[in-house]
């Protein structure tokens, strides 16, 4: 007769074949909560500056708010991260995959090393079928959490120019990157220009000011977390304006 453990692992490598990416080792302890509405994405972008993008896919309002260890001041945006309960009558044991678009500032975000506080839609999510209100009702468990890569299946990175940009000066959200999702460093080159470093702004929002007219169009060169470069070559077209989204034609792999 099969051992628990290994029918375990079965159980979990199954949840994985549907819930891919999954890793079904290195999971580590946690503590989860949820804010905004019952079903809802939690707030309105917060943090990390997606603002209504939180709601619409490829997010689909499967976010979270990190702690301090999971926003990581910012760098943390982006990242995905599987997530399951197995602390409550009411959890499923199933991991579910979120992304990180906003900062959970207090209370039990600071007094536990890692912490997740859920849109209410994904913390249902970690429910048995027809629990979900039972296990949001907990208010606060505890969890387990794997970083694993983000998958946008064949969404390819988006600029964002933020509405205060202006001919001197640049600043993009930048979002749906597969693979880490978090940034490590961004760049930019102007039209016959060489590259130079543009400053994190706040959440996933990046800046450059020029001091002089911007040259497009403009190219911008990503590095991720883990140190991957990638080229989005003249995403910011001649003509640019504030406020317009500008989709590149490539991602990590």
């Amino acid at each position: 007769m099969a051992s628990s453990s290994f029918l375990a692992f079965v159980a979990l490598a199954s949840s994985c074949l549907i819930l891919l990416p999954c890793i079904v080792s290195g999971w580590s302890d946690g503590g989860a909560t949820w804010y905004g509405p019952r079903h809802g994405a939690g707030s309105d972008g917060g943090a990390c500056g997606y603002h209504g993008d939180v709601e619409q896919p490829p997010f689909s309002a499967m976010i979270t708010a990190g702690g301090s260890s999971i926003f990581n001041g910012g760098k943390g945006c982006g990242a995905c991260y599987q997530v399951r309960c197995t602390g409550n009558p009411a959890c499923s044991g199933s991991p579910m995959t979120v992304v990180v678009t906003d900062q959970c500032p207090g209370g039990p975000c600071l007094s536990e090393a890692a912490h997740f506080d859920l849109s209410g839609k994904a913390f249902g999510a970690m429910a048995k079928r027809g629990q979900a209100d039972t296990l949001r009702n907990a208010g606060s468990i505890k969890v387990q959490y794997n970083r694993v890569p983000c998958n946008w299946h064949g969404l390819d990175i988006a600029f964002k120019v933020d509405a205060g940009s202006n001919p001197n000066y640049l600043a993009v959200l930048i979002e749906d990157e597969a693979g880490d999702g978090d940034l490590s460093a961004v760049e930019l080159q102007q039209r016959g220009g060489s590259w130079v470093p543009m400053q994190e702004s706040w959440g996933a929002v990046w800046k450059y000011n020029a001091g002089s007219t911007l040259q497009a169009p403009i190219s911008i060169r990503i590095t991720s977390g883990s140190g991957k470069k990638l080229v989005a070559r003249n995403v910011i077209p001649s003509g640019w304006q504030a406020g317009k989204t500008y989709r590149s034609i490539v991602n990590f792999q």
